[in-house]
């Protein structure tokens, strides 16, 4: 069997269909200050990749939507809440969705774990007709506006099915509309395609990391998955945030040697900690020196991302020479 024999729904094989009348596969036809996804080239979304293909009526056309990655327990969802925040203080309207089975991603912002999209989905039998917004939206600190996108049972479904659902019913119901913000938490390291789905959505994909092998590992990995996705979605590498690191060197390096940037630097902080212990954003803890350093560097970055950050030219490194790459003397 050949690409070309594999079905034309899936990316990773088939012959492309042919463009519709009037339609451009240029990168950056369609809205001019953001851009649109080519024509999807199903050979073209990673080496060997299969992936379900974007359902046109999912996507985003609105709000600036941002994707957090990196290794699993680096800090995504306290990155993400507080990242939220920063843009809700900026006066935006922000929308985060959390896309772990954990569905822990907001509990900063709600002071619980809400109920996921797939929990309400299958009370009423996965007729989404049914549903409330409130069913499954939460209002959380601030304004931020919380979703759990949950996921399938272990080892029976895919995380892609279960963000295109959830962001199906938030366009269903409209609350995509007066969004200005959208923020990805996105679990773990990217191994297959429903893990990438929220790429599909994102203009900027940010990625969390820690001063330390494994974390800059996963980095280099998710990389090249959000490369792949740009070969036909408008998402671009946004940059770097550094956490639970009170030294960057090896990040630096890294950095230096595959063109990627740090936009915020957070440093082991025991506040962070212990925001998380009290089910609180940073932006709800006593003032201190640390927690307003904190609240700075995500203020920083969020005027930075609102203000249009630069995509990154980025080459990432074989997994053999990032092992050596990162050796120490």
């Amino acid at each position: 069997m050949t690409l070309d024999d594999l079905p034309t729904t899936i990316y990773g094989g088939g012959k492309p269909d042919k463009p519709a009348a009037g339609s451009c596969d240029a990168p950056d036809c369609g809205d001019p200050q953001r851009g649109a996804p080519r024509l999807a080239d199903p050979r073209l979304d990673g080496e060997g990749s299969v992936q379900v293909q974007l359902d046109p009526s999912e996507r985003i056309d609105k709000a600036q939507v941002f994707a957090i990655y990196g290794k699993g327990g680096i800090g995504k969802s306290t990155t993400s809440s507080n990242l939220s925040v920063a843009f809700s203080k900026l006066g935006k309207r922000v929308v985060q969705i959390g896309c772990d089975p954990k569905h822990d991603s907001t509990f900063t912002l709600t002071k619980c774990l809400v109920p996921t999209v797939i929990d309400v989905l299958e009370s009423v039998n996965f007729h989404p007709e049914e549903l409330r917004i409130e069913d499954f939206v939460y209002e959380g600190y601030n304004g931020v506006m919380c979703v759990e996108a949950g996921g399938p049972p272990a080892g029976t479904g895919c995380g892609g099915y279960v963000v295109g659902q959830t962001v199906k019913l938030l366009k269903q119901h409209h609350l995509l509309d007066d969004t200005d913000i959208v923020v990805f938490d996105v679990l773990g390291d990217v191994v297959c395609g429903g893990f990438a789905a929220p790429l599909q959505h994102a203009d900027r994909a940010l990625i969390v990391t820690a001063n330390d092998f494994d974390s800059i590992f996963a980095m280099n990995r998710i990389s090249t998955a959000i490369l792949a996705k740009a070969k036909n979605y408008k998402v671009r590498i946004g940059g770097v945030i550094a956490n639970r690191s009170d030294e960057t060197d090896q990040i630096d390096r890294f950095n230096a040697a595959t063109g990627l940037k740090t936009m915020a630097h957070l440093p082991s902080l025991d506040v962070i900690r212990r925001s998380r212990l009290r089910k609180a954003t940073l932006f709800e803890m006593e003032p201190a020196a640390d927690v307003e350093h904190a609240q700075g560097q995500y203020l920083q970055l969020a005027e930075a991302l609102l203000a249009g950050s630069e995509p990154l030219d980025v080459t990432p490194m074989r997994d053999r020479d990032l092992f050596d790459f990162l050796g120490f003397d």
